[in-house]
């Protein structure tokens, strides 16, 4: 018998997109096409009607929907779409099943208590008897294992039919959305050539849009309106000449994420017409921000003393607010994130309309504005006057007396008097000496073993979706202790170790419950709390002489606290809240703080007094960064602006303007001093000021650097759900997908149980910790906490210390897995 050749064509559907729907229609898919066989898969399949859209009259191709998993060695389903739907000229608005399994393969749907699911919806998970793949450093894999799909369908009437990605299921104005379906209904629009959707910076659902024709924006929008409900139209829309793909023919989510940068970058500013227009726009830009409910009937507007803080408002939230007000005044308002995070709404349009309509009569009185108050102050601190106190610990300067071990995010170390302490302490803390200052007494830290894990801590459960990457050697996260503060905890922990009466090891943070909590490291027992005046975001660190603890409070104190009892010594007031983290220069022992007053302040503790204050052009949310060679104090302003500061005079030496807010706290090391940029970038200084590289992200940097030992790397986060390595000359050495946006500070570790290589731990603000090789960015293991996380890890020995936003500090212990991930 005589035979031909069959041609066909396996791809993932935006792969074909590409080619755009005439050409496919024309040539692919024409009447006349040697393609006998078109096999679509590794992505979400294309609706019916603009498969149908891409065939030629006659068209005879077999058009099947494969599905399937790297972890399975990829396709373990398939499904023919049969001759007479594609032939029909009705529209089917049912989704394509997944189809029968392939020989051997099992295929089971389980909910999330993981029990089967044989009518409704949950996650498939795929396996069989032979069915096996091997990943990375796998040697072995049980048969009949069953591997989580991260994918969510719903099953009816013994057909499985796909829903979308775990990662494409978002909750936006209050309700549950896959992005998926606002991709496949803008693709049904004739206009519409190809699309993407992203979820940008977790924060607004950008539509990208390949046309056929001349498109009008508001044209589409209005054509959504008509077949997408309120919550799943997309923020703005974005015209592009191609979509931007992976190797893998995928769509390339954080390139897309760098055109949208781009474009709102470039974007033309429209001139706002009249006050009362941006009083009405204000309104409606604040109320959607905070998810505010929007009732059309309402005639109450949001009131004029609402303060976006207190709304249910954040850092996050007011750059977005930031940018928006930006883009509809079609100019750049100075000074007005500041307003933000510290007035009312009413002035912050008083703020504005002084920028926009500075040749106007204004005629709003700003003294109806409320400023944000220093809440909860009694008399004695709002003066400025130390309250008095009975007792007093006693203390001295000569650092031999308390010697102690002080560790904070970042990975940044510090010693202090370690000869003495050294010789008590025992085994010694596994940690990269990073951000070292250099001076006598200060030595980096051995790497060696940590003690022995506790035999009866529970491990916590770990979904199959979640589970990491199996190497020779892996990591299991287990927690050890909690501790309860009342709210959130978005300060990150400081660790002392201390040797005064014996060796002791204290976790001291605060939270918004207005507490600072000292908490034993081991046992998680709470030595003391202390009530502050109002909440606190700002990270503590420790003086000199180890007697005291120093912490920012957003009642524009900063409180000096003792060590051992948590009672107040002094409080110094600023002007406005102070969410700066102090540093403490261990060669004077001053203490650094800024505040959002726009000032910085030198401080000694000892004598209660400040040595100076320096205005420097922009509210202070990030910590000041000491460097010993050169010895100057880094600065960075929420006006963008980076400044070198004489740390004994006040003056700045010189300063640079990034052109964007900084969040991220600048970081040090010989050469350099870099910071993070809410326009994407990475910033790298040399210390004399001038620029010597830019970095870019796919998103704003609130993330502060984390610089290895050796200086060589540079590790951060970005909003764009990816966590940076580059290199100390600006070049990328890896990036790792995260799951959600990256706003704390990753901290680079070794841990010498499980290997003697550096570990990268990060969080994610959806809850996540990533435990990664620091060198290849391969993932080791991840954890997953019950609330938001905006603080950054520290690792102490084998255990790692975070706060949550479910109000608990969290003591994880770090230990050593085998293939099974088994302890």
């Amino acid at each position: 018998m005589h035979t031909t050749k069959c041609p066909a064509l396996s791809a993932t559907p935006t792969l074909l997109r590409r080619f755009g729907c005439e050409l496919i229609k024309s040539t692919v898919l024409s009447e006349h096409t040697s393609l006998r066989v078109l096999a679509l898969g590794g992505e979400a399949f294309p609706s019916l009607t603009i498969l149908k859209s891409w065939r030629d009259k006659g068209n005879k191709t077999r058009i099947f929907n494969i599905y399937g998993i790297t972890e399975v060695s990829s396709w373990a389903t398939f499904y023919r779409i049969p001759d007479e739907i594609l032939n029909s000229p009705v529209k089917h608005e049912s989704p394509v099943q997944l189809g029968s399994p392939l020989f051997g393969t099992v295929v089971e749907v389980r909910d999330t208590n993981g029990s089967p699911v044989h009518e409704g919806t949950g996650q498939v998970f795929l396996g069989g008897e032979n069915r096996v793949c091997f990943l990375d450093d796998e040697m072995t894999v049980p048969l009949s294992t069953m591997r989580a799909t991260g994918d969510f369908v719903t099953v009816k009437d013994g057909e499985i039919f796909f829903l979308g990605r775990k990662d494409s299921q978002i909750k936006r104005h209050g309700k549950r959305l896959n992005i998926e379906l606002v991709q496949q209904v803008a693709e049904e629009l004739h206009q519409v050539d190809s699309c993407a959707v992203t979820w940008y910076n977790q924060e607004k659902l950008i539509l990208f849009i390949v046309s056929k024709v001349g498109l009008v924006k508001d044209h589409i929008f209005k054509e959504l309106q008509k077949h997408l409900p309120t919550h799943a139209l997309p923020d703005d829309m974005v015209l592009i000449d191609t979509l931007p793909f992976t190797c893998h023919g995928k769509i390339d989510v954080s390139e897309l994420n760098k055109i949208y940068l781009d474009y709102i970058n470039a974007q033309p500013r429209n001139k706002i017409h009249g006050k009362e227009e941006l009083w009405e726009k204000l309104q409606h830009l604040w109320k959607s921000i905070l998810s505010l409910p929007e009732d059309p009937e309402d005639t109450l507007k949001v009131p004029d003393d609402s303060v976006f803080l207190d709304s249910g408002g954040d850092s996050l939230k007011s750059m977005w607010l930031l940018n928006e007000i930006e883009k509809l005044t079609g100019t750049s308002v100075p000074g007005l994130l500041e307003c933000i995070l510290s007035s009312s709404i009413l002035e912050i349009y008083n703020h504005i309309i002084q920028t926009v309509f500075t040749h106007e009569d204004l005629k709003v009185n700003k003294g109806h504005a409320v400023k944000r108050k220093l809440s909860d102050t009694d008399p004695e601190e709002a003066s400025g006057k130390p309250a008095h106190l009975e007792s007093t610990l006693p203390f001295t300067l000569d650092s031999e007396t308390n010697a102690l071990i002080a560790l904070s995010r970042g990975s940044q170390l510090l010693s202090l008097g370690t000869r003495k302490l050294l010789t008590k302490l025992g085994p010694r803390p596994s940690v990269c000496s990073l951000d070292l200052i250099p001076q006598t007494n200060t030595q980096v830290l051995e790497d060696l073993s940590p003690p022995p894990a506790d035999e009866k801590l529970k491990k916590p459960p770990v979904s199959q979706e979640e589970k990491p990457v199996v190497g020779v050697e892996t990591m299991v996260l287990r927690e050890r202790w909690r501790s309860d503060t009342g709210k959130c905890v978005d300060a990150s922990p400081l660790l002392v170790r201390a040797s005064v009466d014996g060796p002791s090891t204290t976790v001291y943070v605060g939270s918004h419950s207005h507490r600072v909590k000292a908490v034993d490291l081991y046992s998680g027992k709470v030595r003391w709390e202390q009530l502050l005046g109002d909440r606190i975001e700002s990270s503590a660190c420790v003086s000199k002489c180890g007697n005291f603890i120093i912490v920012g409070c957003y009642n524009g104190l900063v409180y000096v606290l003792k060590s051992n009892n948590g009672e107040k010594y002094w409080a110094f007031t600023t002007e406005d809240a102070v969410k700066s983290s102090p540093t403490m220069d261990p060669t004077t022992g001053l203490v650094y703080v800024g505040s959002h007053d726009q000032h910085a302040y030198a401080l000694n503790i000892y004598e209660k007094k400040c040595v100076w204050k320096l205005k420097c052009g922009g509210a202070l949310f990030s910590s000041p960064c000491l460097s010993p060679n050169p010895h100057h104090l880094y600065c960075a302003t929420l006006r963008g602006l980076l400044l070198a500061v004489n740390p004994a005079a006040g003056s700045v030496v010189w300063k640079h303007s990034c052109g964007k807010p900084l969040f991220s706290s600048p970081r040090c090391c010989r050469r350099y001093v870099c910071i993070g940029c809410v326009d994407g970038s990475l910033l790298c200084f040399t210390h004399s000021g001038e620029q010597a590289w830019r970095f870019s992200a796919g998103g704003p940097v609130f993330s502060s650097p984390c610089i290895s030992a050796a200086e060589q790397e540079i590790f951060f986060g970005s909003h764009d759900c990816f966590l940076y390595c580059c290199s100390v000359e600006g070049h990328l050495r890896w990036k790792f997908e995260t799951t959600a946006r990256v706003y704390a500070t990753p901290f680079a570790f070794s841990n010498q149980s499980c290997s003697s290589e550096t570990l990268l731990a990060a969080a994610s603000t959806d809850g996540r910790l990533w435990i990664l090789e620091s060198q290849s960015g391969k993932l080791r293991s991840v954890y997953e906490l019950p609330g938001e996380v905006f603080s950054s890890p520290v690792v102490w020995e084998s255990m790692l210390i975070i706060g949550c936003r479910n109000n608990y500090i969290y003591c994880l212990d770090l230990l050593c897995g085998d293939k099974n991930n088994q302890v």
